[in-house]
């Protein structure tokens, strides 16, 4: 257990830099798997998930080289086809390896995945779609087993528009025979990034960051080396952070477009941003108003944003209403807000959120990602001192979280 103290109610002032992002290189770490030889990965975050990605692919036979912020992956002639249960159960995002390995290999084992407990996340929507593409599927012992003599291009109609499961079937139907279409997709960034990669590998696949992908299958790819992009979530944190804590900070390198539904709530609560080519600077006094959001998927309010701004919301002057409508559990840190002194009333996917004059420092403990975000956000902005306690998720998503807070002048250090 990791414990993080924060004397709070110091304004922020400076630089943060905005690492790669995470949720589009761990797919592209997969993707490698798909082309024998050398692929390179620039602007690689050093987070837990990275690891626990590179340890898998390690398992499969890969070689990697991690320097600064370069991945080297190195893909053999031959490699394996099992990504064992210790090392998916600490993270969801392992199951992606399944399309590319079921896709070059025709057959592939996987465990049922882990990662953050916050609701049902199903990967009924991989299933289905590799069923279509013509694949034999079958669960045993809690292994996925899936195997195919050929893949065939096939329209598909996702029920809902999975990332996971969109990125998941382009992967494998980049080596299908014929033509696959992905109906309803997701439309993420991080899509793209899967579609440029991928293209850069050999395939021929567009449409991505629309609702309908196309996939030509090819014979073969060949590695490709590729920059990332940076990191949403991480820079609508720090966003979230400059204008709960006051201060002037400014973020660089981003992609404001990626990030324009948390701009907007910003803005309408009464913050001052100012918008440029690749950094976005906040300033704010730590007064604003209460407004209402709704996850919805991209370019909806990103649900992995909500517990930030709920953070936020706990000191605004008046009441909010915050939805979820893309996981069941996205709650877990309401309680230990509480215990700061926010006023929040759950019921059901809804959040009412009373604004408070001020919250005061506690022992808190991060039950997921997000929600460890939102409770360091909480104690920036509290009076006196708050006690962070976490057992590994802010590091499974943030690059050195507290030396850019630290950087910023944010009174936050790591406890022995």
């Amino acid at each position: 257990m990791r414990r993080i103290r924060i004397n709070g109610r110091r304004q922020l002032k400076g630089f943060i830099p905005i690492s790669g992002a995470k949720n589009a290189v761990l797919k592209l770490m997969a993707a490698a798997l798909m082309a024998p030889g050398e692929s390179v990965i620039h602007n690689v975050p050093h987070i837990q998930d990275v690891f626990t990605m590179i340890d898998l692919l390690k398992t499969l036979g890969v070689g990697v080289g991690f320097e600064e912020n370069t991945l080297r992956l190195l893909v053999g002639e031959h490699i394996g086809e099992e990504a064992p249960h210790e090392l998916v159960r600490k993270m969801r995002a392992s199951i992606q390896v399944m399309g590319p390995l079921l896709g070059r290999l025709g057959r592939v084992r996987v465990s049922l995945p882990g990662g953050c407990a916050i609701g049902e996340r199903p990967i009924d929507f991989h299933l289905k779609g590799f069923r279509q593409l013509g694949a034999q599927i079958r669960e045993e012992h809690g292994y996925i087993y899936a195997e195919a003599k050929e893949l065939h291009g096939v329209d598909i109609q996702l029920d809902y528009p999975s990332v996971g499961a969109t990125e998941n079937l382009m992967m494998a139907a980049a080596l299908a025979k014929g033509t696959t279409q992905i109906r309803n997709a997701a439309r993420e960034p991080e899509i793209i990034e899967v579609q440029n990669f991928l293209n850069q590998m050999g395939a021929r696949i567009r449409g991505a960051g629309t609702d309908v992908i196309r996939i030509d299958g090819v014979e073969a790819l060949h590695p490709a080396e590729h920059t990332v992009i940076p990191d949403r979530i991480e820079a609508g944190t720090y966003l979230v952070a400059a204008a709960m804590a006051g201060g002037e900070v400014t973020l660089h390198p981003v992609i404001p477009q990626h990030v324009s539904s948390l701009i907007a709530k910003l803005k309408e609560a009464g913050i001052e941003i100012q918008v440029e080519d690749d950094r976005i600077t906040v300033h704010s006094t730590a007064s604003f108003r209460a407004v209402n959001f709704q996850s919805l998927p991209y370019p909806g309010f990103p649900t992995d944003l909500l517990p930030q701004v709920m953070a936020m919301m706990t000191l605004a002057k008046g009441t909010s209403v915050i939805r979820e409508t893309v996981y069941t559990n996205r709650y877990k840190h309401v309680s230990e807000l509480r215990r700061m002194g926010a006023n929040i009333i759950l019921a059901d996917r809804s959040a009412v959120v009373q604004g408070v004059p001020a919250l005061s420092g506690a022992e808190v403990v991060v039950p997921d990602l997000r929600a460890g975000a939102a409770l360091v956000l909480a104690g920036l902005a509290a009076h006196g001192t708050t006690i962070v306690e976490d057992d590994g998720h802010l590091g499974r998503g943030y690059d050195n979280l507290i030396g850019k807070l630290q950087g910023v002048g944010a009174e936050i250090m790591a406890l022995e």
